[in-house]
């Protein structure tokens, strides 16, 4: 695996780690009973804690990208095994 196709993957399955992690741990205004700030959506949140998501997503996506790269690296992940598990004929 290239350096280039690496840098995607892990780009890739950062993006997607983020838009999972995202919802946790939400508190809407509605939620907390606090008044809702003038002009702001009621279920906008009150302390959304970005840096603590984005630090979560590093970790869980170096984590996931990690444990694939070792299965690519044994043999576990190649397209010969992946094709016959979907059953599209190579």
């Amino acid at each position: 695996m290239s350096i280039s196709s690496a840098i995607a993957i892990y780009f890739v399955l950062w993006w997607v780690v983020l838009f999972a992690v995202l919802p946790f741990g939400v508190r809407s205004q509605v939620e907390e009973g606090t008044s809702a700030a003038p002009g702001s959506d009621p279920g906008a949140p009150v302390l959304p804690r970005m840096a603590r998501k984005l630090l979560w997503t590093t970790l869980i996506s170096l984590a996931l990208f990690t444990a694939g790269l070792w299965a690519y690296k044994a043999g576990y992940l190649n397209v010969e095994r992946l094709t016959k598990m979907m059953g599209i004929p190579l």
